[in-house]
């Protein structure tokens, strides 16, 4: 009987949210947080450095074969040096926010994983017993333990 009313009553019963750590995350997220991951993707695309990779080439060109004597930054270009490591100098560290708030977004996902799967492994023992006690109950004998 209780095998029964436990049938009926499962529909109505109250699971337990699945939360989402994606969402989770971006609710939380402040605007250095946001403006960290977009600078990381932008900076690690395909996009920016073939763009990137063009500016030097036209940097280049621009201080060596079109202004020639007259150059703003000449053939060892130092000017040039100085703003790459200057922008390397700022890149690095926004990135890296960036990567260790995917890490920290990672290890609540494999949190909530742990989660459910000792979740799910309740629930197949809970199911087992119950086996065993419709198993017992077809074969005659009373069951050992009553199931809730």
């Amino acid at each position: 009987m209780n095998t029964t009313l436990r049938f009926l009553t499962d529909p109505f019963r109250r699971a337990v949210p699945v939360r989402d750590p994606n969402a989770a995350f971006d609710d939380t997220m402040t605007l250095g947080e946001r403006l960290a991951d977009r600078v990381a993707a932008i900076g690690g695309s395909w996009g920016f450095i073939s763009s990137f990779c063009l500016f030097l080439i036209g940097w280049a060109v621009l201080n060596t074969i079109v202004l020639g004597t007259r150059a703003f930054d000449p053939f060892p270009f130092i000017f040039l040096n100085l703003m790459l490591s200057m922008l390397a100098a700022l890149q690095a560290p926004i990135i890296m926010m960036s990567q260790n708030r995917q890490a920290a977004k990672d290890r609540l996902e494999v949190r909530l994983d742990y989660e459910t799967n000792l979740r799910a492994e309740a629930q197949i023992n809970r199911l087992l017993e119950e086996v065993a006690a419709i198993r017992a109950e077809l074969a005659g004998a009373t069951p050992v333990r009553q199931v809730a």
